[in-house]
C-alpha cells in the first residue's frame, strides 16, 4: 500500500454492528480497519475473477 495514496473513508454504521464487529476483529488479532480492507480487497478480487481486471483512469488527484 502506497502511504502516499492513504484515504480516509468516513463510514455510518449501528453501534452495535460496530461493537460486535470490532469484538471478532480483537478475536482473530486484526484492527477494524485492517478488517475492512480485507473485506474490500476480497469483494474487489470477487468482482475481478468474474468481470475482469478494473483498470482505472489515470487521474492526478489534488
Amino acid at each position: 500500500m502506497n502511504k502516499n495514496n492513504i484515504k480516509h473513508f468516513g463510514l455510518r454504521v449501528d453501534g452495535e454492528i460496530l461493537a460486535k464487529f470490532r469484538y471478532v476483529c480483537d478475536y482473530v488479532g486484526r484492527s477494524a480497519n485492517s478488517q475492512i480492507i480485507q473485506l474490500m480487497l476480497k469483494f474487489i478480487a470477487d468482482y475481478e475473477k468474474e468481470h475482469g481486471k478494473i483498470e482505472l483512469p489515470d487521474k492526478k488527484e489534488k
